[in-house]
């Protein structure tokens, strides 16, 4: 078997030849479970199997009942097909690059936080379509332990919606009342784990073999190969990457929390039982599935566990899956990681969109310090991405905000990365001098101090801080600051990301603190409801939420007319004034360049001198020579004659 495979591996003439043997031995038995889907499965079959069968080969060729694991995943798959809705089917034969289009317009909730379950959600769809939003992420609406549910991501049953929210049919009808109104409706996808009240770990605690080889039941020995290279990822919670099981004694691997367990992809069981659970979600209705924790998802001991090659092996592995049973299901890559890790899943064959982490932490990082260096170094290096795939560019989430950059870069532009970090998190949690946020700190590790950042956009941006001093310039400071970071994300090239509530400029829910069940997290200082009062602001010009949704829109709606700021190309430009940060944006001849202030002051810029320009936001044409800028403003220039 193991020269058969490393044949079938290193021959992709072997490896068409086995797909085709394959197919046509089980292809009575996979048209039987298609039915009236077996001609269009049938043709992606014969494109897609070899692919698959190279990756399910990488991962699992030296476990002796590999191909029956691989028989049974196919035929999991034609049983798929044949439970696809029809409206999902036509959206499978149409062209997958709708993300590139300068309307996309992306939002994400937490369900009962924006509109308390799906009934309401889908009352709110004239909100949605009114504010240009067609994306919409729902954030983890599945059944999840009470009260240690990690914000829905310890997720019990992927069948299954929280009780509150509404039935899995009704999830499924929303769904496709979304598609219906033109909004690609987005999951999470958490496939590094599960919650231990999941059946598959139930039967692992009642000693079920089958089922403790779902997951890692480790002997204390065991546990010791792994241990001493993983890192800590919430140590105010919890210490370690392990959970003992009182029942026999052994540990089982926890990487975020004692009661998420994570599941062994060794074992091709979980990938098809995974698998699976994807595909029922595509059939749901999902557009994208976030793969939440990718990088955790393959164990090797003397590693830390995390981006590791046979990672990208299994994504590409359920990429293959999709784009054979569900072929307009998209992957989003949820890898918070270092810059170089990051931009390695994106891929047409892997993840075609992925967040985009390294902009959100430098524009925050820029907008502390007023310099744009360490912003435009970074991007320079790391914007461009595969043309077929897109950045999902966003300012904040429903998590908080993690300092990542390339230390190398910031030591080259003569920035102390460890320093910078600190002062990043003193300056947005308040604790700097002159600083104009109202963040909190989350997960602050008591021996390194090291923390991360959380809190909604008009309180981080500075509205809070200026409504509590009662000072008319710098609440006017901060609405510029909320309107120059709606312009990037807008503009730098990917699908804008939106968090509900910013939009209207919500600021900081500290009543988290209150319930035992969320105080421990301050990342539900964030986490706000939005009222039907709060959505009526929206229209009401002379309130600050009006102020700053109106600014919104009027991006929003300038950006619509402009095809470049959606499938065009970027280039990041360098200017000599370090307050300014440049990039172009280039489409069949034609060009935008983008100039942003970072700055409180009024900023010269030299470098475009000797055309004329005309600003796409103000309408206006603007003289040639030297620039000047306003504190905080943004162009869209287009040359002019």
């Amino acid at each position: 078997m193991q020269k058969t495979t490393a044949q079938l591996l290193d021959n992709p003439k072997l490896l068409q030849f086995e797909s085709k043997k394959t197919l046509k031995r089980l292809s009575q038995s996979l048209k039987a479970a298609a039915k009236d889907s077996w001609p269009e499965l049938h043709n992606r079959l014969e494109q897609q199997l070899p692919a698959l069968l190279e990756l399910y080969l990488s991962l699992y060729a030296d476990h002796y009942d590999c191909y029956y694991h691989l028989e049974q995943l196919l035929k999991l798959l034609a049983k798929s097909a044949a439970q696809r809705p029809v409206y999902l089917r036509k959206e499978d034969a149409e062209p997958q690059n709708w993300h590139k289009d300068a309307t996309v317009l992306g939002a994400a909730c937490y369900v009962d936080l924006f509109a308390k379950d799906f009934q309401g959600l889908s009352e709110r769809i004239p909100y949605l379509k009114q504010s240009g939003i067609n994306y919409l992420h729902l954030m983890p609406l599945f059944k999840a332990p009470e009260p240690n549910s990690d914000g829905g991501y310890a997720v019990s049953d992927y069948r299954s919606t929280m009780p509150q929210l509404g039935s899995m049919q009704q999830l499924a009808d929303l769904m496709q009342q979304l598609h219906q109104q033109g909004i690609k409706p987005v999951l999470d996808f958490v496939f590094n784990h599960t919650s231990d009240e999941h059946r598959w770990a139930e039967k692992a605690k009642a000693g079920d073999a089958e089922y403790r080889d779902f997951y890692f039941f480790l002997t204390e020995q065991e546990r010791d190969l792994f241990a001493p290279s993983l890192r800590e990822i919430f140590p105010e919670i919890r210490r370690g990457s392990f959970t003992q099981d009182k029942a026999s004694g052994l540990w089982v691997w926890t990487t975020f929390n004692s009661f998420q367990w994570d599941l062994n992809y060794a074992n091709p069981a979980v990938f098809n039982a995974m698998a699976e659970e994807m595909l029922f979600l595509a059939n749901q209705g999902a557009s994208v599935l976030r793969l939440d924790a990718l990088a955790f998802v393959w164990k090797q001991a003397g590693t830390n566990c995390e981006n590791l090659p046979k990672a990208h092996t299994l994504i590409k592995a359920f990429n293959a899956v999709a784009r054979i049973a569900a072929p307009a299901l998209q992957f989003k890559s949820e890898a918070i990681v270092h810059p170089d890790e990051v931009v390695k899943y994106i891929a047409p064959e892997e993840c075609q969109l992925s967040y985009n982490p390294l902009l959100m932490a430098l524009l925050w990082d820029s907008l502390a310090t007023r310099k744009t260096n360490l912003l435009t170094a970074s991007l320079s290096k790391r914007f461009a991405i595969h043309p077929h795939c897109s950045w999902v560019n966003y300012i904040r989430c429903h998590d908080d905000i993690g300092w990542t950059f390339d230390d190398s870069i910031a030591w080259q532009l003569g920035i102390n990365p460890d320093h910078h970090r600190q002062f990043l998190n003193q300056f947005y949690t308040g604790q700097f001098e002159g600083s104009f946020a109202a963040g909190v700190p989350f997960q602050q590790n008591p021996v390194t101090g090291d923390c991360r950042v959380a809190g909604m956009l008009s309180s981080l941006a500075g509205v809070e801080k200026a409504e509590i001093d009662k000072n008319p310039l710098y609440l006017e400071h901060a609405l510029q600051r909320i309107y120059l970071l709606n312009s990037v994300i807008l503009s730098i090239g990917g699908l804008p990301l939106l968090y509900m509530g910013d939009e209207l400029g919500l600021k900081n829910d500290y009543s988290y603190v209150l319930d035992p069940a969320k105080k421990d997290d301050s990342r539900w200082v964030n986490r706000v409801a939005v009222s039907e009062s709060q959505l009526a602001l929206a229209n009401t010009a002379d309130s600050l939420s009006g102020r700053i949704y109106q600014q919104l829109q009027h991006l929003i709606q300038t950006r619509a007319q402009l095809p470049l700021l959606g499938s065009g190309s970027t280039e990041i430009l360098r200017d000599d004034n370090p307050h300014l940060f440049l990039y172009q944006r280039q489409l069949d001849g034609k060009r935008l360049l983008a100039v942003v202030n970072f700055s409180e002051h009024m900023q010269l810029c030299s470098s475009l001198a000797g055309q004329l320009w005309f600003d796409e936001l103000t309408a206006q044409k603007l003289p040639a020579g030297q620039l000047q800028l306003l504190p905080y403003q943004v162009l869209w220039l287009t040359p002019t004659h």
